[in-house]
Order: structure tokens, then sequence, then C-alpha cells
């Protein structure tokens, strides 16, 4: 499975973005995909996760409130939804899929995470 993600670029602080994953082939049931990000000489963090249903979100608390997680199913596909941004959210920003529970990814260290996109870039000015 490869992870395809666009939607990053430039905006001024308390712009809006929107990122997009999609998922090269149809994947098994039950899994669970997420955005994390990451800046130069720092670790990769979590910023969101969703259920197989959809019906289960988790937010990092320094987006909460401003970013939304969602995904189609029947698209493969997962998105982010980014309001009121920050210079701090300045990082690459990275899709990602596993076959655990959300619960779990949100948690999960680089190398346990099943499948990773190569990220989109995405710059806040202030």
């Amino acid at each position: 499975v490869q992870l395809v993600e666009s939607g990053g670029g430039s905006v001024q602080a308390g712009g809006s973005l929107r990122l997009s994953c999609a998922a090269s082939a149809r994947t098994s049931g039950g899994n669970s995909m997420g955005w994390f990000r990451q800046v130069p000489g720092k670790e990769r963090e979590f910023v969101a996760t969703i259920s197989w249903s959809g019906g289960t979100q988790y937010y990092a608390e320094s987006v909460q409130g401003r970013f939304t997680i969602s995904r189609d199913r029947t698209k493969n596909t997962v998105d982010l939804q980014m309001d009121k941004l920050k210079p701090e959210d300045t990082a690459m920003y990275y899709c990602a899929l596993d076959s655990g529970p959300a619960s779990l990814l949100k948690v999960a260290t680089p190398n346990e995470v099943d499948y990773w996109g190569r990220g989109t870039q995405v710059t806040v000015s202030s």
C-alpha cells in the first residue's frame, strides 16, 4: 500500500489548509489512519488519528478545536482540515495507516506504524 499526501503549502497565520491522503490499494478492514508531523531536529509527533468507522477521533492537545480529521472508506482517503493555523504548526505532515486501533496509532513510534506517506510541507507565516 502506498500513501500519497497532497494539499500542503504556505499560508498566513489564521488561515486554513486541507490535507488529503490517498491509499493506493484497498486496505483491510479495521485499520486506523492518522496524521503526524515533524520539524527538522525533532521527533515525529502525533497530530490526529481516526478509527476504521470514522466515529472515533483523537487529537493532540495543540490542535484540538482547530483541526478536524475525517476519512472516506469508499475512496480510501483521510483528510485533515486545518483552521486557525499558527506558525508553530509549520512542519512536514505525514499520513499513516495501521492495522491496529486509532488509540494505539496515536502513541505508536514510527517503526511501529504499518505504512507512511512521504509527507507534505505546511508553512505558516506570522
